[in-house]
């Protein structure tokens, strides 16, 4: 069908005929009648089949013929600015973008402004909890990766969501966008959506399996590759880099994406021209730029000078962002990734590699990975704008592990999803938040309200109204909602927990902590422990050579606000991981090294900057807690909140308020006497461009900020002389 053929606005034909599109998939035609027609979507089809373009239509065709907005929901923040990105392109035809992500506490007046906003679950969620009066105006809500109501985590958030948009905005009409769901039409049924189920895709999918030198697929044609049998991945990656492709390898442990991708790096390095290394070694280099340099930049920056990266959750943004740019632009060859990659941002490769199919799991040791997140991983292959087809290929030590992977996973279906709500933590934080709003104020209004959600279309009545009794117990017993006849009303207590978007079982540990304040040495140690002790925070694990944690314990004993269990008792084990992320975070904030932290607590960048996030953002509420209680150490907790964000001593506060300040930089100005903002005026730009890790760029920078020389002031040096 050519987009021609669409009866929609020209001003939409022509921006799309800017970016080349002129035609619509199958998938994407069938969706069209209902889409025009202004009716609920689920798209369940293939990855790169072409979900976002359905999404793009909708909201398009409403906005520039009506007046409204849209809000385009996505799981995680780096999708969220990506997508953001893409949309820009709107604004050809006067649609205002806005996107938010963080601050779940702040309702975010500015977003107001726009036609178009894109925000995490989380933050939709957080703005419905605030009332926000332009929600009222949203006529289209895309949920991208609708199938994550599966997941226990962002699930019973992302449900919830829908279900009060339905109920708010009836005629706001809702896109959900996902992969192939098993059971759509009951997830179609609850949205009250025409389903679009599909396997088509535009570039074909050839789904085979490795044995010993050869590939079966599944079409029965075996193919033969050459190489040493030591290594099938080394063979395989060869062989298909020799086709001129891209890879994507899949393994299910962070060590072994270091591991491989070293191994890797020998091989792809041979491939490359002069002109592909020079690119590789500035990329490269652009890891050197960070002000602190870990164990993992440089392991990092050797694989990327090879011409292969690996990628999983620990890594910093800025290195994700690295590995993924430099893939989408096809400079780095071969990534090695952990299935987070699967679910996350759009890389697709040629040929994607599937090593582990089985992963280990803390309570049944190891077991099979999904079909679903085979499927995922198996999606990425084909790019589009230039393969024909996309390989994915998994790998088996002998026949009889090849039968079952064709049996169980290339002929297999994909499970079932089914709702996570009916959790104890999500239906009592989603039952205050929606008490603390007004949405519902009896018990009736309660029923009715959980009743209209996925999980109540997949759960026995009874068995759902025990649940929710038992958590409106629980939320009154603990003060914060109180009974006024047939009406549920939220105390302060209850309002302040859900508008700063805390679990309710936090708010308690806060509040206990808080009360103990009087009868303990106050530290930093012992705020921080009691927000790492929060269900909010997840703790680091304890390995076997964590026993120093214990012996730590005595140096604190007496300034904790949370009681110590006993040795002997099933708590004592997870006391002692909060306890252990609270050190990290004490030790970030007296300003050890980002690789000390890496190397002492066996965890990677991005796993530190996601805990000082997190526990930033629980100080917060610890800080809001004390205010409503009048307890004291608001000011205390100010200046921790502060120190948290920037992993600096109090001395350096001052400082790195300065926009390219970090620690790192205000610690070296601080050694060369300048211990406040106050003390960098009237210094010239050449001293402090002489200052270790500040150079010219940054001396430049401070002096416009202090207001000192203006935007694009020329021959500022001899100006300072």
């Amino acid at each position: 069908m050519n987009v021609d053929e669409i009866p929609i606005d020209p001003k939409i034909l022509d921006l799309f005929h800017s970016q080349g599109i002129t035609k619509l998939y199958p998938p994407q035609k069938e969706a069209m009648s209902y889409i025009l027609d202004k009716k609920n979507v689920l798209l369940s089809i293939p990855t790169a089949s072409g979900k976002t373009l359905v999404a793009y239509i909708a909201i398009l065709n409403r906005l520039l013929s009506e007046d409204g907005k849209a809000l385009y929901v996505v799981p995680l923040i780096a999708l969220a600015r990506e997508k953001y990105e893409e949309l820009q392109l709107f604004k050809q035809v006067g649609l205002k973008i806005g996107i938010s992500t963080g601050d779940y506490d702040e309702s975010d007046p500015h977003l107001s402004r726009y036609d178009i906003i894109v925000c995490t679950s989380e933050k939709a969620d957080s703005l419905l909890r605030h009332g926000v009066k332009w929600i009222k105006k949203v006529k289209v809500l895309v949920v991208d990766e609708i199938h994550l109501i599966h997941d226990p985590d962002r699930g019973p958030t992302l449900e919830v969501l829908i279900a009060r948009f339905r109920a708010l905005n009836p005629d706001t009409q809702i896109i959900g966008l996902s992969a192939t769901i098993r059971n759509a039409d009951e997830l179609g049924r609850w949205l009250n959506a025409e389903v679009i189920h599909s396997e088509w895709r535009p570039v074909i999918l050839r789904e085979g399996i490795y044995c010993r030198g050869y590939i079966t697929y599944r079409d029965g044609e075996i193919k033969e590759i050459p190489g040493s049998e030591r290594n099938p991945i080394l063979r395989l990656v060869s062989q298909s880099l020799d086709n001129n492709g891209q890879v994507l390898v899949f393994v299910n442990t962070r060590r072994s994406t270091v591991s491989v991708a070293q191994h890797l790096g020998k091989i792809v390095e041979k491939t490359l021209s002069k002109e592909e290394k020079k690119l590789l070694e500035d990329i490269s280099s652009s890891l050197k730029e960070q002000t602190e340099q870990t164990s993992i930049d440089k392991i990092l920056s050797r694989c990327i000078k090879q011409g292969v990266a690996f990628h999983h959750a620990g890594l910093s943004s800025f290195q994700r962002r690295l590995v993924e740019k430099n893939f989408k632009k096809r400079i780095i060859k071969c990534v090695v990734a952990t299935p987070t990659l699967a679910a996350g941002v759009n890389i697709p490769a040629q040929r994607v590699i599937i090593r582990d199919l089985w992963r280990y799991d803390p309570l049944y040791g190891m077991v099979p990975i999904p079909v679903l997140e085979y499927k995922q991983q198996a999606g990425r292959a084909g790019r589009p704008q230039y393969d024909k087809y996309g390989e994915a290929i998994t790998i088996a030590k002998d026949e009889n592990a090849k039968e079952e992977i064709l049996n169980s996973y290339i002929y297999g279906e994909v499970e079932p999803i089914y709702s996570k709500l009916g959790s104890r933590a999500s239906l009592r934080t989603h039952l205050l938040a929606a008490i603390s709003t007004g949405f519902v104020n009896n018990i009736e209004d309660i029923y009715r309200f959980i009743e209209s959600t996925f999980y109540a279309c997949q759960s026995n009545p009874f068995t759902l109204r025990d649940l929710i009794d038992e958590a409106i117990t629980f939320l009154e017993k603990n003060e914060f909602i109180l009974s006024d006849g047939d009406i549920f009303k939220p105390t302060l207590f209850g309002r302040q927990t859900s508008f700063l978007y805390v679990d309710p079982m936090s708010a308690l540990t806060i509040r206990k902590g808080l009360e103990n304040i009087e009868t303990q040495e106050i530290s930093e140690l012992s705020f921080l422990h009691i927000v790492c002790s929060t269900p909010d925070v997840r703790s680091l694990y304890l390995r076997r050579n964590d026993e120093w944690v214990e012996e730590t314990l005595d140096q604190y004993r007496d300034s904790l606000l949370v009681e110590v269990p006993s040795p002997w008792e099933d708590e004592y084990e997870w006391f002692l991981s909060d306890l252990k992320t609270a050190l990290l975070i004490l030790d970030w904030i007296e300003e050890k090294t980002e690789d000390e932290l890496v190397n002492k607590y066996g965890v990677g960048p991005g796993d530190i900057h996601s805990i000082i996030e997190t526990v930033q953002w629980i100080l917060h509420a610890t800080r809001e807690f004390a205010r409503l209680y009048n307890f004291s150490y608001v000011s205390f907790l100010n200046d921790l909140i502060m120190r948290v964000r920037y992993g600096c001593k109090k001395e350096l506060l001052n400082l790195v308020s300065l926009k390219g300040i970090g620690r790192v930089r205000a610690r070296a100005l601080f050694n060369e006497g300048f211990k406040t903002i106050n003390d960098l005026r009237a210094v010239p730009i050449s001293r402090l461009a002489e200052i270790p890790t500040i150079g010219h760029g940054i001396a430049k920078s401070i002096k416009q900020q202090l207001n000192e020389i203006k935007q694009g002031e020329t021959n500022v040096e001899e100006y300072y002389r």
